[in-house]
């Protein structure tokens, strides 16, 4: 039998990486007669620019630039010489991860440090940026990393708006003269983890917000700033942000790189998945195992597992996803021929989290055995005994 292991990560405990290292000693340890390939994947959230990087063969150039809040922070970028590409995770210099809970405000937060580190991959000839926009702080539409670059925002009166994003409202008219000619020579993709539109209920202040901690009266004031710059941007270009599938990833920054950089929006999980030749992995394979943290209806929404579970049934191949969170939805048999969840019955999130390594190992474990014996893979589903 031959099993891929291509799991995600899962978010706030386990890299892709150390998630497949638990899986394969899980049904190492299970006796059961296998050939085990590892391929962790991503889908343009954390971890996926050093998953690139490492796999390419690529090495990582740190920084200092800005943090959401304009403090300086140590970031980094893949790079491959080779080609010219450089691989940036806006979550490394604009992300969640870099703030404590007290600071969260989306208000204030914003992208600047991302455009800082574009900035610096270009004066190292880069030719090509490719951009993972998961995890970050912030709802600024992208104003910040483009105002790095050389964009400019201004009220009706002239005043430059330099509070991004809460000083969004006021916004009259975008100036492009001061852009950096360099990005104009480059080829920019954006790993879109999600497919939300930038405004509405399901828009980047909707549904990201609250995440990175607005209040109700921050998520309408976000809002409302999205909307004047998806306006003041169709007054002057005929293009509504607002109609870009996947702007709303990271706060809109997806939109506003695609608005003021030209960049192309692409599907994250597809734009790994091809990198590395998944299809060519998964010939002969019998089953393949994924996997993240939670598994829902947003896992339809772009996320890893949903485009490893697509290629392996468009070639015959049996699914099986772990997660540490289960909430059944409409259709998911369709993809997935069995869901597992990992974590015991009983453990609060913290305790789950902190035991996700363990609870993958002997999730895998269960599963090689069943499999050893002769059990069918649907054979059950929920946590496994």
């Amino acid at each position: 039998m031959h099993i891929v292991i291509a799991p995600n990560a899962f978010k706030g405990s386990l890299s892709a990486t150390k998630a497949a290292d638990s899986i394969r000693g899980g049904l190492r340890d299970s006796g059961l007669s296998c050939r085990l390939t590892c391929r962790p994947v991503a889908d343009g959230g954390d971890g996926t620019v050093p998953l690139l990087v490492e796999g390419l063969g690529g090495t990582m150039i740190s920084a200092i630039v800005e943090d959401p809040l304009g403090r300086p922070v140590k970031a980094s970028y893949g790079w491959i010489e080779q080609n010219r590409t450089a691989f940036i995770a806006l979550s490394d210099a604009s992300g969640l991860k870099l703030l404590t809970p007290s600071e969260r405000n989306p208000l204030r937060a914003n992208t600047r440090g991302t455009g800082q580190l574009m900035s610096m991959a270009l004066d190292r000839g880069a030719r090509r940026l490719v951009i993972g926009v998961g995890g970050s702080a912030t709802v600024d539409g992208g104003t910040g990393l483009a105002r790095a670059l050389g964009v400019r925002f201004f009220q009706q009166n002239g005043t430059e708006i330099t509070d991004l994003p809460r000083g969004l409202e006021a916004l009259a008219s975008i100036r492009t003269e001061a852009l950096d000619p360099r990005i104009s020579q480059c080829e920019i993709t954006v790993l879109c983890d999600v497919k939300n539109i930038l405004l509405g209920p399901s828009g980047a202040a909707s549904v990201f917000g609250p995440q990175k901690g607005a209040d109700a009266a921050m998520v309408a004031a976000l809002e409302r700033g999205l909307e004047r710059l998806d306006h003041v941007y169709f007054t002057g270009t005929g293009i509504r942000m607002s109609e870009l599938a996947g702007g709303g990833a990271a706060g809109g920054a997806a939109a506003g790189l695609a608005a003021f950089l030209g960049a192309r929006l692409v599907s994250g999980t597809d734009f790994f998945l091809d990198t590395f030749h998944f299809g060519e992995l998964l010939e002969g394979a019998d089953l393949v195992i994924t996997g993240e943290g939670a598994i829902d209806g947003q896992t339809l929404e772009g996320k890893a597992p949903f485009g490893v579970a697509c290629r392996a049934k468009a070639q015959g191949v049996t699914v099986v996803v772990m997660a540490g969170a289960v909430e059944h939805f409409p259709g998911e048999q369709q993809y997935f021929d069995r869901v597992i969840a990992v974590n015991p019955p009983g453990q609060t999130v913290a305790e789950a989290m902190s035991h996700t390594a363990d609870s993958l190992y002997h999730a895998a474990l269960r599963l090689g055995r069943e499999l050893a014996g002769g059990s069918a893979v649907l054979s059950g589903g929920g946590h496994p005994g």
